[in-house]
């Protein structure tokens, strides 16, 4: 905060345009200074203008600025203070200027620019083709365009990123935070790799991070590392982080010995990013702008192949599947019809084309009964299909190569058109983060559950769970993961129902009538000893 002096001396001289220095001693040159938040302040006594400290550099912003403060006077132009004038250099619609010089973003504009150079270029470069849809959307969603960049801190622009914890996609999602912010997630499709959903997700995910927090850098550091880590820390250092707001809590935060250090140099990187970013000559780095993400849509029928779509649409297949990441196995799945992507002008008339192609061409599968004495390898070799490759699509055989199959089994063996376009990845509906000792110690939030709800459902009230994860307000948004405790009230009653009811048939004596219910073989013994595994959130 200023001093309320140089505060109306600042504000006056904005109104007057004179300098206030005296003649002897003369300012020297404005010097840049870090983007400061002020709040306004009443002028004092007309004795405070006697000047006898030595002046302050102040820069023009800073003048319109206090102006405005004191006055009511808006700030030329309607420009942040922060935002340089048009032809001074970049500008961000984050607060990148105030924390250019701290030490850990340098360490990141000097490792970003040096060593890394030719990998942070390349991811630039990928960048290009998605930057315009995700900017779009970034502002549609009422968040800082420049948020883009976390993208790029996260996974490169890599739609097909995956990380050792089985985190996904540009945004880099675990299935339980994706599936909780809408996305379909299963062995056919997996919407985190999907760039222009999953960016709609990650809007979503960052606006009810950045309404919880109200500062972007502490909403990106809970992207990062989990808002319940954020939460408790903000809480834990509570008086040593007294006086301190905004964007600046972060860093503060980061100064105690509390947060990962992925976590504390997480948003350094993103402000490292952003500053190279917006002039990458100046850093040495070079760019290559790719074609936009664009593309035109087409509805087809479950269980079409991308192939076919090609075709219909006269590309090659590899072209429709850059544009349909998402659709992993090389066919749209079954169940319902899908709108794929195909490139732009190539939609009008490909539904009349792609019906008109032969029944062959759009045939997804063959059905292959197995025979007397066949293993997994045997039969794989017959059918001209990797055996890993048959479980993609449903049942398939067991893979021990020395294992014989029931004679008869009925197997779905892929075409080929769809082996073309088929994505060896892990089938996401199977995979696993980790589990919990304790049952039930994480929710993750659905899209229309409120705290209150999650509260009754674990037999526990919203204060505690407020507390339990740091929370100021009883508020709670789609793919959040909260702490809670014990497991949740259904199951409890049913673990009690259980157990009352084998301590029932224990106290009753032989030969006497037992009430309903009071069965042994409906409470099995280890029933209260049985633990859930809750996939660990991001």
């Amino acid at each position: 905060m200023m001093a309320p002096g140089r505060v109306a001396w600042l504000a006056l001289a904005a109104l007057a345009g004179t300098a206030c220095a005296p003649a002897a001693r003369p300012a020297p040159p404005p010097v840049p200074a870090p983007a400061t938040t002020f709040s306004p302040a009443a002028p004092e006594a007309p004795t405070v203008l006697r000047l006898e400290r030595p002046v302050v550099p102040v820069t023009a912003a800073e003048v319109a600025q206090e102006a405005g403060a004191v006055f009511g006077a808006a700030p030329e132009s309607g420009r942040d203070a922060a935002t340089p004038a048009e032809g001074d250099g970049p500008s961000w619609d984050l607060d990148v200027a105030s924390f250019a010089e701290h030490a850990r973003v340098s360490r990141y504009v000097e490792q970003f620019s040096g060593s890394a150079r030719t990998r942070i270029g390349a991811r630039l470069s990928r960048g290009t083709r998605y930057e315009g849809m995700i900017r779009e959307k970034l502002r549609a969603g009422g968040l800082p365009e420049d948020l883009y960049y976390l993208a790029l801190v996260e996974s490169g622009f890599d739609p097909d990123a995956y990380s050792r914890a089985a985190a996904v996609g540009m945004w880099q999602f675990m299935t339980t935070t994706a599936k909780g912010l809408g996305l379909r997630v299963d062995r056919w499709v997996d919407e985190r790799r999907d760039p222009v959903r999953a960016t709609d997700a990650a809007v979503r995910f960052l606006n009810g991070l950045n309404g919880q927090f109200g500062s972007l850098y502490l909403a990106a550091a809970a992207y990062n590392g989990g808002p319940g880590r954020v939460s408790r820390g903000l809480r834990k250092f509570d008086e040593e982080l007294a006086g301190i707001s905004g964007d600046s809590l972060f860093f503060a935060l980061a100064d105690q010995d509390y947060l990962r250090a992925e976590t504390k140099n997480y948003v350094p990187q993103i402000i490292a990013a952003a500053l190279i970013g917006k002039e990458p000559g100046r850093y040495g780095v070079a760019v290559d702008t790719q074609p936009p993400f664009a593309y035109d849509t087409l509805r087809v029928e479950a269980l079409t192949p991308l192939a076919a779509v090609a075709q219909a649409a006269g590309v090659e297949p590899d072209v429709v599947g850059r544009l349909n990441p998402h659709v992993l196995r090389g066919v749209t799945p079954p169940g319902a019809a899908m709108v794929v992507r195909v490139p732009v002008g190539t939609s009008e008339g490909a539904a009349a084309r792609l019906a008109a192609l032969d029944s062959a061409d759009r045939a997804a599968f063959r059905r292959v009964r197995t025979r007397k004495g066949e293993t997994a390898k045997t039969f794989a070799a017959r059918v001209g299909v990797p055996v890993g490759a048959l479980a993609w699509f449903g049942p398939a055989p067991a893979r021990a190569s020395k294992v014989r199959l029931v004679a008869g089994q009925e197997i779905r063996v892929p075409t080929s058109a769809v082996l073309t376009l088929a994505r060896d990845v892990p089938d996401p509906s199977i995979e696993r983060y980790g589990t919990s000792s304790r049952r039930g110690r994480v929710h993750v939030v659905r899209r229309g559950e409120s705290l209150s709800a999650i509260a009754r459902r674990y037999g526990t009230t919203t204060a505690r769970l407020m507390r339990l994860n740091g929370l100021r307000k009883a508020v709670v948004y789609a793919g959040q993961s909260l702490v809670v405790r014990g497991a949740p009230a259904a199951s409890r009653s049913k673990v009690a129902r259980a157990k009352g009811a084998a301590t029932s048939a224990k106290r009753t004596p032989p030969g006497a009538r037992r009430s309903r219910g009071a069965s042994p073989k409906s409470s099995p013994p280890n029933v209260a000893r049985r633990q859930s595994t809750t996939p660990r959130p991001r």
